[in-house]
């Protein structure tokens, strides 16, 4: 049973940093992605890795954000910086199984950006 845990949301000043962290378990996992669902908006992408460590960004985090991944540990990160209001979200870990290639989402974790 696949499992996921993330950790690491809060309130931050603009400005400021976070990370976020998603601990998957129960399976191997290839792909792995942060989504983000600002208030009354649809959920969006904002970065993906590959297994092998390749990653992509929306362009409104690039250059700010940054997502990492600890294979022996099946987690995967989402470092922070340079936030902004915008920013304002929950944001959600999904990984994708890597023999029967089902999606899996996260909990959810808030990420509020204000002064």
């Amino acid at each position: 049973q696949v499992q996921l845990v993330e950790s690491g949301g809060g309130l931050v000043q603009p400005g400021g940093s976070l990370r976020l962290s998603c601990a998957a378990s129960g399976s191997t996992f290839s792909a792995m992605a942060w989504y983000r669902q600002p208030p009354g908006k649809e959920r969006e992408l904002v970065a993906t890795i590959s297994r092998s460590g390749s990653t992509n960004a929306a362009d409104s985090v690039k250059g700010r954000f940054s997502i990492s991944r600890d294979n022996a540990k099946n987690t995967v990160y989402l470092q922070m910086n340079s936030l902004k209001p915008e920013d304002t979200a929950v944001y959600y870990c999904n990984v994708k199984t890597y023999y029967s290639g089902h999606n899996y989402w996260g909990q959810g974790t808030q990420v509020t950006v204000s002064s």
